[in-house]
């Protein structure tokens, strides 16, 4: 997964549980807006998370920020 998207995940994992809790869930798509303009960066996202890492469509989000602070 590129830097910038590693980079924009865990803020966005960060917001989550600053706002809900340590046991927020979320899928791959809160990565991005409710829109298609970057099939690539989407499809980068869903392979990391489905074919590489075989995670549930929902995951803590603290599990997620954890794996890819990790470098998984």
């Amino acid at each position: 997964m590129r830097q910038s998207l590693r980079d924009k995940a865990i803020a966005i994992c960060n917001d989550k549980i600053a706002k809900k809790g340590e046991t927020v869930g979320l899928s791959f798509y809160a990565f991005f807006a409710n829109k298609n303009n970057d099939p690539e960066l989407l499809m980068e996202a869903a392979e990391w998370w489905i074919k590489t890492h075989k995670l549930d469509h929902f995951v803590k989000a603290v599990k997620i920020r954890d794996m890819i602070q990790a470098g998984l």
